[in-house]
């Protein structure tokens, strides 16, 4: 009978989690935005998000929680609870180079959980409609004729605006200044109001101010154009070949979450890439959505790994340091 009493309790245990797998979620479920609104980061994960409740059941609140290059929000997920009720979008800068530029307070590996990948794109050469240039070249022959005058707005040192202005600057021969800002959405505040020169954003951020004539395109940093505004010349074609970055989002959960909890985040978001709406929505942003082998928690793991074995040795060679 002296084994009666551990054998319940180890039952009882038993029960509760398979009740709480069957119950979950059963409130509101935080999702950590670690840039400012406004920002792609927050348009992408909003749109996820939004279709992703309809599986779950459940509303999804957004907390933006900016700074750093998304280190603070990032952080904030890595130290919440890990019972579901709390995720994160994640990021090339986020879970890749902040890595590699600051001292975190958390391992970019063993404190997350992976979800799922979820939309991957390149990054836009834009300016402010002053700017004297009509193209790439023109863009490139100014900076040269103005060294160390302009700015080209970045959300801290290692994001990637940051690291691709870096990359731009050591391909064109260049000279220019950054200044970092809490997200994208405020820095391209200040490009409409010709505060600051220059960007290389991520299309969900520029292509609205692009269609209304607002700001100038100069080229796409892949090897293709963008099927959302086929217009705009690669790289290569605009005449400064090889400058390719292109950026990735996913989903993170805090370490420990259990795994019942995971594969059902997972399978929300799915859900909502496999929708026709939230598709076409992220196309018109630029993304393009990986194929579905590439969507499960295993995947974006090995994906997030690979990752880090390639850019840190880069970004470390170029000296690139958090401020």
């Amino acid at each position: 009978m002296k084994g009666v009493a551990p054998l319940f309790a180890v039952f009882a245990l038993g029960a509760a989690a398979t009740a709480q797998a069957q119950t979950y979620p059963a409130r509101p479920i935080t999702m950590i935005v670690p840039y400012a609104s406004g920002g792609p980061t927050d348009v992408i994960g909003r749109i996820v998000a939004e279709r992703m409740r309809t599986s779950l059941g459940q509303p999804i609140i957004v907390d933006n929680v900016g700074g750093a290059s998304g280190s603070i929000g990032t952080g904030r997920l890595a130290h919440s609870a890990s019972d579901g009720y709390t995720f994160g979008v994640g990021s090339w800068p986020t879970h890749v180079v902040n890595g590699a530029v600051y001292s975190l307070q958390y391992d970019l590996i063993n404190d997350f959980a992976p979800i799922a990948l979820i939309t991957e794109g390149p990054l836009l050469i834009v300016a402010k409609k002053a700017l004297p240039a009509k193209d790439l070249k023109e863009l490139i022959g100014w900076l040269k004729a103005n060294p160390d005058k302009a700015s080209q707005g970045t959300v801290g040192a290692g994001s990637s605006p940051h690291v691709a202005g870096i990359f731009f600057q050591k391909q064109a021969g260049t000279r220019f200044q950054f200044v970092p800002y809490r997200g994208l959405g405020p820095a391209m505040q200040d490009l409409l109001s010709g505060q600051i020169d220059i960007m290389i954003d991520n299309p969900a951020n520029s292509l609205p101010q692009i269609r209304a004539g607002t700001i100038n395109a100069f080229a796409v940093t892949a090897k293709t154009r963008v099927a959302a505004e086929p217009n705009i010349p690669t790289v290569d074609e605009a005449g400064l070949p090889g400058l390719y970055v292109s950026v990735w989002y996913a989903l993170f959960a805090p370490k420990g979450t259990p795994e019942n909890i995971i594969t059902k985040l997972n399978a929300a978001a799915m859900d909502a890439l496999a929708d026709s709406a939230v598709r076409r929505r992220l196309a018109d942003l630029a993304q393009e959505i990986p194929p579905y082998v590439q969507q499960t928690p295993q995947a974006l793991g090995a994906y997030q790994k690979a990752e880090i074995d390639k850019w840190w040795p880069i970004i470390k060679a170029a000296n690139i340091k958090g401020e």
